[in-house]
């Protein structure tokens, strides 16, 4: 009687679709009133390796008029509906300089949309 029961109920869970799935309808109503916009790149004193390889790649490929170029991270973070915005600024402000980016080597630029 337990292995009909295991069975059945997995293919009852297995007909569903992605979009049917609790965990995805729950994200999917799920819609934000803001976005965070954090854009993280190294220090201009810093060695950025990733974007003097990109750069001599450019030039190879015939882009002469390329004269630098910096690798970083974009990282976007949708905040929910009602989140006061100093608030969230301040969370995610000392988030990008703990956490997210490396303050030694690195700067950041957050930018908080509707």
């Amino acid at each position: 009687m337990l292995a009909f029961d295991v069975a059945s109920q997995f293919a009852l869970a297995s007909s569903r679709t992605f979009a049917q799935h609790p965990a995805a309808v729950r994200t999917r109503s799920v819609r934000s009133a803001m976005k965070a916009k954090i854009i993280i790149t190294p220090k201009k004193a810093v060695l950025d390796p990733q974007g003097k390889t990109i750069q001599n790649a450019l030039a190879y490929l015939g882009h002469q008029s390329v004269a630098g170029v910096h690798v970083g991270k974009y990282v976007e973070i949708d905040l929910m509906p009602g989140t006061d915005l100093a608030v969230a600024r301040k969370a995610l402000d000392d988030a990008c300089y703990k956490f997210l980016s490396n303050p030694i080597i690195e700067d950041y630029h957050l930018e908080i949309v509707p």
